[in-house]
């Protein structure tokens, strides 16, 4: 096995791993709506995730770790697709935003801020900003 295999094999774990917390926010009310498959198929393509993993993970999502990126800004990232799926269906749950607070902190985001970023992020994606404005916003959340 070459060193870039190793490499991509390791990228596209942690992009399964990824997507399989987006799925698990998805099923917190027990259905994927016909807004949130829309929105992991988008998901999907983007991270790469083939069809044969896509329908395994949708079947096993609850097996796949939480893996936090290195880069705060691709915790970022992944905390704004998180914060889309829960409004996919236009229906913010208590169980939705508690298993958020909780990947949230799996994304190394520190417990003790977990709901506040959390919340910060609900409301930017209510609002419906980009990726850099949303970012931009959790990075100066204290100013």
């Amino acid at each position: 096995m070459s060193i870039s295999d190793l490499f991509d094999s390791g990228f596209q774990k942690r992009n399964q791993d990824h997507f399989a917390a987006i799925v698990k926010v998805a099923m917190t009310d027990g259905v994927i709506t016909d807004e949130e498959k829309a929105f992991l198929d988008r998901l999907a393509r983007r991270l790469d995730i083939s069809d044969n993993d896509y329908k395994e993970i949708l079947k096993d999502y609850n097996t796949h770790p939480i893996n936090p990126p290195t880069s705060y800004d691709k915790r970022l990232e992944r905390l704004f697709d998180l914060a889309k799926m829960i409004y996919a269906d236009h229906v913010k749950g208590e169980g939705q935003v508690v298993l958020l607070e909780k990947l949230s902190i799996g994304l190394g985001f520190r417990s003790e801020n977990a709901k506040y970023v959390v919340d910060k992020a609900l409301i930017l994606v209510n609002q419906g900003v980009d990726g850099d404005t949303f970012a931009d916003e959790i990075k100066n959340m204290n100013r």
